[in-house]
Parts: structure tokens; sequence; C-alpha cells
């Protein structure tokens, strides 16, 4: 099982903003972004929760590309994440 280095979003994310970063972490698109696969399914899953269509696709996408344990990582992720910051919708 892989283990992720980063932090819960800022207070305040909106949906939006959660899926560009889990586009960032599942691709590793910019320099210096390593990709992070349960980190961003962590941040689809909560932008998902925030009504975000485009989010419920890619974390669907994602997750059948990964280990069934990442998978449960990523999720417990988000719920911790949810736990910690307080989000406003889109």
């Amino acid at each position: 099982m892989s283990e992720t280095t980063v932090k819960a979003p800022a207070t305040g994310v909106s949906a939006d903003t959660l899926f560009q970063m889990g586009l960032r972490l599942s691709t590793g698109g910019e320099a210096g972004v390593e990709p992070d696969p349960i980190a961003a399914l962590a941040l689809f899953d909560m932008a998902a929760r925030r009504g975000s269509i485009e989010a419920k696709i890619y974390r669907r996408e994602l997750s059948d590309e990964m280990d069934p344990d990442d998978i449960v990582e990523g999720r417990r992720l988000a719920r911790e994440w949810l736990g910690s910051v307080e989000l406003v919708q889109r």
C-alpha cells in the first residue's frame, strides 16, 4: 500500500478547486508535482460529495486503475480531511 504526503486542503476550498487539485495529483501534470493517486482519489471524493459531476467520473476512472488497498486509503483520507476542513459548495 502507498502513502501520501499531501496535506488537507485549506478551509473554504470549493468543489471545483478540489477537482482541479485532484487532476494535478492524478497525472503529475505540473513540473515538480508527482502523481499521487491516493490523494487524488481523496480530493475527487471530496469534490464529488460537494456536487462535482466531473469529480464523480474521475473518481470512478481512477479507482478502476488502483489497488483495492489504496482505494480504501484514499477514502479514509477523504473522510479525515472532510472532518478537518470547512468546505464551501461551488
